[in-house]
């Protein structure tokens, strides 16, 4: 399955890695802008544009392409061809716990469906080969965390909460979105633990002692250079802003962002960072509170697109994004098959199935009231075709009962 999974990627990749060698794409690119930074010694600094040390971006995938970039060079065509190809690779190997989570809760046919279905799906397929950005990176991680959460249930060795901690932190300092969810799948657990009268205070001290010990470094590194408290990343006053202000066209005004505004950019070079976030936030929040009505039917919509990728069918929209069409459908038909898992699943066992009702609830949920992106629900893809695999296995078995999680 892997195999299979890294060679449909590898055989993509000749055909778009020129796309992120243009000129315009490399100036703009925030990771490859802080891995240029360290490649050359300056440090974690100038994500979008060369003003000094920043905490706009999480430290963990920046620090892979600036050692891609020490081998292979800068901003060359085997550096990203580099890049493209092992972010493939981090896709294909999701394969293996989407197996075992499959079939941990459903079983072997449910596995082998959703596995092969991960080796071919076109969202993992078309990020792994054509997006150098830390989400297939993320996408892996939380798949593995969430199934290490579902065999913390069933033992109380201290090292394997521990492990879990130092995952969970791993993939909080590669997207800090990550914990929406993972606190409340470890909590989760311990809850089942405490019906079970098993231990559980020690257990979660100790994941959360391991989290710490990642997290704790990045944000002492941030306060002492910035001295203030910064949860990991400094951007979300930017994007609330650019989600914000009154554009409802599209999920985002990408006009309003530093990389095409140059008024924005001017004012992010002449106040520094923090003041310009501090500035972006309390421009989202004032208008907000002056357009609350809108800004309700704003976080519908966006509910809306995050589950369909649907937002506008008009002509200028379309013009704007040209393949939304077949993405609606496949978005749709991916979450309503997901669904459908699910409530099955809570049919069966409602402990293991409100797992997975924790990802799809919560992850999605801070891009209601800030913008979506096309590629912020990746992360979670895996939960969804685990529970389409579900769906399917369990359809194909339905004359000899439910395949029992």
């Amino acid at each position: 399955m892997v195999l299979a999974a890294v060679a449909v990627r590898w055989a993509v990749i000749p055909f778009v890695y020129r796309d992120w060698l243009d000129p315009f794409v490399l100036e703009h690119w925030a990771f490859g802008r802080v891995g240029r930074s360290i490649a050359q010694g300056h440090g974690f600094a100038s994500p979008l544009a060369d003003t000094g040390l920043s905490a706009l971006l999480p430290p963990v995938y920046p620090y892979i392409l600036a050692g891609i970039f020490q081998v292979f060079g800068i901003y060359t065509v085997t550096s990203m061809i580099a890049t493209l190809a092992l972010n493939s690779v981090i896709s294909a190997l999701t394969c293996i716990p989407i197996f075992f989570v499959a079939k941990k809760c459903f079983g072997g046919r449910a596995a082998r469906f959703a596995a092969w279905g991960w080796a071919f799906f076109p969202y993992g397929v078309y990020y792994g080969a054509d997006w150098a950005w830390s989400t297939c990176l993320v996408t892996l991680l939380l798949c593995w965390a969430f199934l290490v959460a579902i065999e913390l249930e069933e033992t109380g060795k201290l090292s394997h909460w521990l492990g879990f901690g130092l995952l969970g932190g791993v993939a909080a300092l590669t997207e800090p979105v990550v914990l929406s969810v993972l606190p409340l799948l470890g909590l989760w657990t311990c809850f089942q633990r405490v019906r079970r009268r098993q231990s559980w205070l020690a257990p979660a001290a100790v994941a959360a002692l391991g989290a710490i010990l990642v997290i704790a470094p990045w944000i002492a590194r941030d306060y002492a250079i910035f001295h203030r408290f910064i949860p990991i990343r400094s951007g979300y006053g930017m994007e609330l802003y650019i989600g914000n202000n009154g554009y409802s066209a599209s999920w985002v005004n990408r006009n309003l962002h530093p990389n095409h505004n140059a008024a924005e950019q001017a004012e992010y070079e002449r106040v520094g960072e923090m003041a310009y976030m501090d500035h972006k936030r309390d421009q989202a929040k004032a208008y907000i509170h002056a357009h609350q009505g809108w800004y309700a039917c704003m976080v519908l919509r966006r509910a809306v697109y995050m589950w369909t990728g649907y937002w506008s069918l008009s002509r200028e929209y379309l013009k704007e994004e040209p393949l939304d069409p077949p993405n609606i459908f496949v978005q749709t038909t991916v979450s309503l098959l997901a669904l459908i898992g699910l409530w099955r699943a809570f049919r069966v066992n409602p402990s293991l199935a409100a797992r997975f009702a924790i990802v799809l609830a919560f992850f999605p949920a801070a891009y209601y009231f800030s913008h979506p992106e096309t590629y912020y629900l990746r992360p979670a893809d895996p939960i969804f075709v685990v529970l389409a695999a579900y769906a399917c296995a369990d359809w194909r078995v339905r004359s000899h009962g439910p395949v029992r999680p």
